[in-house]
């Protein structure tokens, strides 16, 4: 068996308690660009109406959903569910599925800063990956709605591959 070519990655979907809210965080403080404005979608024929039945099942009825798209082209797909809940716990990080994602900038602090001063959360000190070495930092932060992220000062393949925890 042949070892399969590495894919990109398209986009990730958050469900968010308030659409035009989030749009706003994510575009003015994350700096993310508004590729689709908040749009409604109901369980009709429509093609999104049909995809969403396909994906939730019947019933659903409707929402709302936002487009944006970070520098490097990667989609954040943002829905508002009607009746959408915030989890019993914050960080839900022992159950399975996706528990964060992260976003590049070289001013890690600064964007932590941001962050906090339009409603989110700093969830720990800022880290560096080898102190004194290299100048990788990181910090988990929060968006207003509660959705955990982590902020990196470099790039993924950068930070690990030397070895971060050696």
């Amino acid at each position: 068996m042949t070892t399969p070519t590495p894919r990109t990655f398209s986009h990730i979907g958050l469900s968010v308690p308030d659409l035009d809210a989030a749009v706003d965080f994510y575009s003015r403080v994350l700096g993310f660009y508004v590729v689709m404005r908040p749009t409604e979608a109901v369980e009709d024929g429509s093609a999104i109406g049909v995809m969403c039945t396909d994906v939730f099942g019947p019933g659903w009825g409707s929402l709302r959903i936002a487009h944006l798209a970070t520098a490097d082209g990667i989609g954040i797909e943002l829905f508002e569910f009607p009746g959408n809940h915030a989890p019993a716990e914050k960080l839900e990080h022992r159950r399975h599925g996706v528990f964060h994602f992260a976003v590049q900038d070289p001013d890690v602090e600064g964007l932590a800063e941001r962050i906090v001063a339009a409603g989110g959360r700093q969830r720990m000190p800022v880290r560096e990956y080898y102190p004194g070495e290299k100048p990788y930092r990181m910090v988990y932060v929060e968006d207003p709605f509660g959705i955990v992220f982590e902020l990196y000062s470099h790039s993924y393949e950068l930070t690990y591959s030397a070895g971060a925890y050696a």
